[in-house]
């Protein structure tokens, strides 16, 4: 992809609408709704990294109800001509068709490469990759295996959902979250993963979320690991211009800066 003068490549992630309740979470959900609507101004593309939803499973005919603030923008925008791409998170990794049927937007299970002018990113929501969080890398396997979710289906909605939201919040195996504090280099397993990745291939940015840290660390000459942060405590985002990576903090203001 060829950014234009003037536009601009957006990237958000761990938004966790609907934690710790609905309720507490629709403020966060009205700001993140306000972001949308100012970046909307010249983005080339916006790049959501997972855990949009503090939980999502995709019934056959159902989905968690609420986020329509959300969701309705997130519509407007593809509707308008601007890609949105999103990438499944440790919290909304039950997503399936929905976003791709409803709203347009191409779903990612996986880190992917894009390629924006001539710089090479590695983009993804982080939980699973890297060294350690053994645990949570064998929950994940039966998270995602087809007859599991097969199974999960035979819950009614209304028994289903609940259980599945009181798990995510209160289970820090199934949920995969650490303390969001920093580790150090030598122990934050992203930065760990994308220096493992440079052995065989030139990044010029990593981009993940999961950590709910805003960071950014060299991780080799030419190539810088930036984490996202969160729409809970930082209200963070990436920019990209087509020259450099930045991250920012939004004020709610009007107009972005």
């Amino acid at each position: 992809m060829h950014i234009l003068e003037g536009k601009k490549i957006y990237f958000s992630s761990d938004n966790h609408l609907g934690a710790p309740t609905k309720e507490l979470s629709k403020p966060r959900e009205k700001k993140f709704v306000q972001w949308l609507d100012d970046v909307k101004e010249d983005a080339a593309a916006i790049f959501l990294l997972g855990d949009l939803f503090d939980f999502w499973f995709e019934y056959k005919h159902v989905v968690p109800k609420g986020f329509v603030r959300v969701l309705g923008k997130l519509a407007e925008i593809r509707d308008s001509g601007i890609p949105i791409y999103f990438f499944v998170g440790n919290h909304d990794l039950w997503m399936d068709s929905y976003f791709q049927d409803e709203l347009n937007i191409p779903v990612y299970h996986k880190p992917k490469e894009f390629v924006f002018n001539n710089k090479r990113f590695l983009i993804g929501h982080g939980d699973g990759l890297g060294p350690g969080d053994e645990g949570y890398k064998r929950m994940k396997k039966v998270f995602t295996n087809k007859f599991s979710k097969w199974l999960y289906r035979w819950f009614h909605p209304d028994l289903g959902v609940p259980l599945a939201q009181h798990l995510s919040v209160k289970n820090k195996l199934i949920s995969g979250d650490d303390d969001a504090k920093f580790l150090g280099e030598e122990n934050e397993w992203l930065v760990q993963y994308a220096k493992r990745k440079l052995k065989t291939k030139h990044y010029d940015y990593f981009v993940f979320g999961h950590r709910h840290l805003p960071m950014s660390i060299k991780v080799g000459e030419n190539s810088t690991y930036h984490n996202l942060g969160d729409w809970i405590n930082y209200y963070t985002y990436g920019v990209f211009d087509g020259e450099k990576f930045e991250l920012k903090e939004y004020q709610n203001t009007s107009r972005k800066e």
